[in-house]
């Protein structure tokens, strides 16, 4: 009996916590499980972006380096423009917006909490253009807005440390929680119990990135040329779909392009 009531209660106690941290994400209606602050999150993003940019180059190319600070600056605009339309402004308290070029070949890009993001220098080979480089940088920045980071945060200390607070984690296991920081931002790769979060997240992103990215100037149509560069770029290298925590490339196009009308009602030329 004793035994009974005591699982009722850790179950209702849980329900109550899931509860607690539901929040829905905007434009897509997701609801998702998210008990990190935001403050908490943009304090990280701020020391380990300072961390990288002095373990990295930054590139010399002043053209490239103008161009990517350009288009990080309209779709700022955009994303500041949406929230002030939708009584989202709050969301974005805190921020302090900045974008580098990084010296780097690789195919990449990441943004963190708070504005912070970095593009690689081997990107522009395969952006092309000052809208494919939007595509990449709108979606960056969604997975920000949407908070995907910390809700993976969230995941990861329910899963991988017992349900620790993130204050607790911190102070106890302060190179493991830096790491699930790190992970949860896209440095480093997972497969297992949260995959198809990440899946999710992927999909999310790119349909928040046409958004904010038809509301800075660029055609959301350039996302689906980018992204069939992209597929090229990486033949060799693909990965199986059920293995990859990015959508496989011909899904992700055809997602995309189901998205455009929608994108396109957005989309000041």
């Amino acid at each position: 009996m004793k035994h009974t009531l005591k699982s009722k209660m850790v179950v209702l106690c849980g329900l109550v916590l899931l509860l607690s941290g539901c929040t829905e994400v905007a434009i897509t209606g997701r609801k998702q499980f998210n008990l990190v602050p935001d403050s908490t999150m943009n304090s990280m993003g701020f020391q380990a972006y300072s961390e990288f940019l002095t373990q990295n180059t930054l590139s010399k190319d002043s053209s490239s380096t103008q161009m990517v600070k350009r288009v990080g600056s309209k779709i700022q605009k955009a994303v500041e423009q949406y929230c002030a339309q939708n009584n989202l402004s709050d969301s974005l308290q805190g921020y302090q917006w900045e974008v580098n070029l990084i010296e780097d070949d690789q195919l990449n890009a990441w943004a963190m909490p708070g504005g912070k993001m970095v593009v690689y220098t081997g990107l522009l080979k395969v952006t092309q253009s000052e809208a494919g480089l939007a595509t990449v940088v709108a979606h960056e920045i969604a997975h920000v807005f949407a908070k995907h980071g910390a809700e993976r945060m969230t995941q990861g200390l329910v899963v991988e440390m017992g349900g620790m607070a993130l204050s607790k984690a911190l102070a106890n296991s302060p190179a493991e929680t830096k790491n699930l920081f790190m992970q949860s931002y896209g440095v480093g790769t997972q497969v297992g119990v949260l995959l198809p979060y990440s899946r999710v997240h992927e999909t999310e992103a790119d349909h928040l990135g046409l958004i904010f990215m038809a509301m800075a100037g660029y055609n959301p149509n350039e996302a689906v040329n980018f992204w069939q560069r992209m597929s090229v770029a990486k033949q060799g290298s693909q990965t199986l779909e059920i293995l990859s925590t990015h959508p496989a490339d011909s899904t992700r196009i055809r997602n995309i392009q189901s998205l455009i009308p929608k994108a396109m009602q957005y989309y000041r030329q």
